[in-house]
C-alpha cells in the first residue's frame, strides 16, 4: 500500500457527522485513578447509556469476568443491550481517543472505510506499559475487515481536531514535543497529517491547559462545533495560571482563516472552577465533550459554570440533546469523555 489515504480520496470526518458506533475501552487501571477508580464507574456507565440511545457502542474488555460484570451493570441501568458489543481486546488503559483507530472514509472507494493505526507511546513514554493499547486499531480493523494504514509515527487522537472540510487544528506543545517524534520537523509532521488524515490545512495553537499530562491536547482547549465555528475555553480569573495561555489561544484563533478565506466564528466557553485533588490542579475543561449521534455529552464539575457551559453548547448543537455527566472523579485520571471515546463514522 504505497498510496496514502489522502491520495486515495479518504478523509477524517467531523465528529458531528453520523456515527456507525462509538468505541470505548472499559477503565480498569487503578494507577490512572489512584484510590478513586471505583468512584468513576457510575458516571462512566451513564456515558455508555447515553451514547447507546443513538448508536452502537463497542467496548474493549480485559477478560470474560469484566465482560460479565459490565453486562450486568448496563442491564441494571436498562440499557438496550442490542446496542452494546463487547470485545476481549485487553488494554493497558482506558484512553481510547488517543490510541484507538482513526477512521477515514471515502464513499466512492471500493473500501469506503479504512483505519489509520498511528504509533502510540503513552504521551511521550510517561506511563508504560502501553503495548496492548498500541495494538487496538489493528485488532478493530481485523474485526471490521477494513484495510489498515501505518504511518509509523506517534500521534494521539486527542491532539487533533477536525472540521470535516479540510481543516485540522492542533497544538505545538504536543505535536512538536521531542518526546513524540524527535526526528521530524514541523513541516514533516504536517505532511503526515495531510497524507493520513486527508486534510488540506493545519492551524496551530501553542500550549495546553495546566495539569494536562498529554503536553497540551487540543480537545481540552478548542473544538469545532460546525465547519466554520469553534468553541474555545477562556479563564475569567486573571490570577489563574491558565489565564494567559487561554488568552493567547484566543488571539491566535482570531488571526486564523479557513480554506475559504473566512475567519473562524469563535464562541467562548468558560473554564470550570479549579478542580484540585491531592494538591494537584486537574485539567478540568468543558471542551472535553463528546459529540454522539443522539447527544453531546459534556463533563461537569459540580460548580456554577456547569450550567453556563451547557447552555452555550445547546446553542451550538440545536439538533442534539446536550447532557452534562459529572466528571469530578473522572478528571482525577486527567481526562474525560472525549479522551475516553473514539467515533466510528457511518458511510
Amino acid at each position: 500500500m504505497n498510496a496514502t489515504p489522502k491520495a486515495l480520496g479518504y478523509r477524517f470526518p467531523a465528529e458531528w457527522e453520523k456515527h456507525e458506533a462509538t468505541w470505548l475501552s472499559f477503565p480498569h487501571k487503578e494507577a490512572s485513578w489512584p484510590g478513586k477508580i471505583e468512584s468513576i464507574y457510575p458516571s462512566y456507565l451513564e456515558f455508555i447509556a447515553q451514547i447507546s440511545k443513538g448508536e452502537k457502542v463497542h467496548i474493549n474488555v480485559l477478560n470474560k469476568a469484566m465482560l460479565q460484570r459490565v453486562q450486568m451493570q448496563l442491564a441494571e441501568k436498562q440499557v438496550d443491550m442490542n446496542q452494546i458489543f463487547f470485545h476481549l481486546y485487553p488494554t493497558n488503559d482506558a484512553w481510547c481517543r488517543d490510541y484507538g483507530p482513526a477512521f477515514l472514509v471515502n464513499p466512492e472507494a471500493q473500501q469506503p472505510k479504512i483505519i489509520v493505526d498511528w504509533g502510540y507511546n503513552a504521551w511521550g513514554g510517561k506511563y508504560p506499559p502501553f503495548d496492548l493499547d498500541d495494538q487496538i486499531p489493528t485488532l478493530i480493523a481485523n474485526y471490521l475487515q477494513v484495510p489498515v494504514y501505518y504511518p509509523n509515527i506517534i500521534m494521539e487522537g486527542g491532539s487533533v481536531e477536525f472540521n470535516g472540510k479540510g481543516t485540522l487544528l492542533t497544538t505545538r506543545a504536543c505535536l512538536l514535543n521531542p518526546n513524540r517524534n524527535p526526528h521530524l520537523t514541523q513541516a514533516q509532521i504536517e505532511q503526515y497529517l495531510y497524507d493520513y488524515y486527508g486534510v488540506e490545512q493545519i492551524l496551530w495553537l501553542n500550549k495546553g491547559i495546566i495539569g494536562d499530562d498529554t503536553d497540551g491536547h487540543i480537545d481540552d482547549l478548542t473544538r469545532f462545533v460546525n465547519a466554520d465555528t469553534v468553541v474555545t475555553v477562556i479563564e475569567k480569573n486573571k490570577q489563574s495560571e491558565n489565564y494567559a495561555i487561554l488568552q493567547e489561544n484566543l488571539q491566535l484563533l482570531k488571526t486564523m482563516r479557513l480554506l475559504n478565506g473566512k475567519p473562524l466564528n469563535i464562541v467562548e466557553l468558560p473554564m470550570p472552577e479549579p478542580v484540585i485533588y491531592n494538591d494537584q490542579l486537574l485539567p478540568a475543561s468543558y471542551a472535553n465533550f463528546y459529540i454522539a449521534n443522539y447527544a453531546v455529552i459534556v463533563p461537569t464539575y459540580q460548580c456554577q459554570a456547569d450550567e453556563e457551559a451547557i447552555q452555550i453548547l445547546e446553542k451550538c448543537f440545536p439538533d442534539r440533546k446536550v447532557i452534562g455527566i459529572d466528571s469530578t472523579d473522572m478528571i482525577w485520571g486527567l481526562g474525560s469523555w472525549h479522551c475516553l471515546s473514539q467515533q466510528e463514522p457511518a458511510v
